[in-house]
């Protein structure tokens, strides 16, 4: 039995992307780990994985998750501006109920501007006393197998996203759960990690390469903001969100997501996935929806 099955991991927002690949790879490195979701019915029964109800909003879930726990693995709500009011009261009660390691899921480039939400989280992290490590990835390449951009590419063979033809160093979740699980290891108190891919890549390439993968050719059409905006608050974003969206492929647009640093190999002792392995490993995600 490896050593670490006497520590036990909190994994916050197992249902998604990121949680999704840190529950199955802390687990598959021996720790023992306790899954958290909303709706814990919605994760798939791992080995060595227990799911839990949770809820930031909710303090009364916060006592079962937190029992026995001796790490955190932290994701806050995607692009919510709320996030911080969220995050702090958990964090100071994982402190309390004695989590001694957080292991942040943050965001690239948060260390630019000390009023955005996730670096809100990080500094009340880093104040907290307990061994905190920063992870800051890039845009996931999740987001074209199972997020937001998914279901254009099955039903459209497209991507429409107002990213302009600026290039983006997108990270795979496997990489960034690598790297959690070094942290949670230890030797890694205190620092901070921007992950990225080993290339970046403007999403007409990205397109290119899933069609590729596919074997059906998919198409970048690059949107101006307003259209993409218009459309996530069709599709019922909180314009809260919608605002954090906007901030984001502004970003893209002008340039300040394509650096790509060494950060997932200096964590994990190897190279970070490419765009390419990774579309090829995941292919199946953009079967046409016409097609059984």
């Amino acid at each position: 039995m490896s050593d670490h099955a006497k520590e036990t991991i909190l994994v916050t927002g197992a249902t998604g992307n990121a949680g999704r690949a840190a529950a199955s790879v802390l687990a598959a490195r021996g720790f023992t780990v306790r899954a958290a979701a909303r709706k814990p019915e919605r994760l798939a029964q791992t080995p060595g994985v227990e799911a839990v109800a949770f809820d930031y909003r909710n303090p009364s879930t916060w006592d079962a998750a937190l029992q026995g726990v001796s790490g955190v693995f932290l994701v806050a709500p995607p692009m919510d501006p709320e996030a911080p009011a969220k995050l702090t009261p958990f964090i100071d009660g994982a402190k309390a109920a004695g989590v001694g390691k957080a292991v942040f899921v943050s965001a690239y480039g948060v260390d630019q501007s000390e009023d955005n939400p996730l670096r809100l989280i990080e500094r009340h992290l880093l104040a907290s006393g307990m061994e905190v490590t920063l992870l800051r990835p890039n845009f996931f390449m999740e987001n074209f197998s199972g997020g937001f951009a998914a279901p254009m590419i099955r039903s459209n063979n497209a991507i429409f996203l107002a990213a302009g033809e600026a290039k983006t160093s997108f990270v795979a979740c496997a990489d960034i759960a690598d790297a959690a699980a070094a942290a949670f290891a230890g030797g890694h108190a205190g620092k901070a990690y921007t992950l990225t891919g080993p290339e970046a890549l403007d999403h007409a390439e990205v397109a290119e390469i899933i069609g590729g993968a596919r074997g059906l050719s998919v198409t970048y059409y690059p949107l101006p903001e307003k259209q993409m905006l218009d459309g996530a608050r069709g599709m019922g974003m909180p314009e809260g969100s919608v605002q954090y969206l906007a901030f984001l492929y502004q970003m893209v647009r002008a340039g300040h997501m394509a650096e790509v640093t060494g950060d997932v190999e200096a964590v994990t002792g190897r190279k970070p996935t490419s765009f390419k392995a990774f579309a090829q490993a995941n292919a199946t995600a953009w079967t046409p929806e016409d097609d059984d």
